[in-house]
């Protein structure tokens, strides 16, 4: 693999699934965050979908990571 490749590869956005399995790790979840930072029930379910950054700080917060950390894309990484 060509190195090019290999930093593509690195910068994936985290899975869905992965950011909550995380959060459950460490002991919370995104409804759990909303409630926390005055969210609607699913309203930071919407970083898991589309750029959302005030949403996206929470969540990486949470993870104690940066949001280009978990969302390279959005990022321009």
């Amino acid at each position: 693999m060509h190195t090019k490749e290999v930093k593509k590869e690195a910068l994936k956005d985290w899975h869905k699934a992965f950011i909550s399995a995380a959060l459950k790790e460490k002991g919370t979840n995104l409804s759990a965050l909303a409630e926390a930072n005055n969210y609607s029930r699913n309203g930071l379910r919407n970083a898991l979908y589309r750029p959302y950054p005030k949403a996206e700080k929470i969540i990486a917060k949470a993870l104690n990571v940066e949001p280009e950390d978990i969302w390279p894309s959005r990022y321009g990484l």
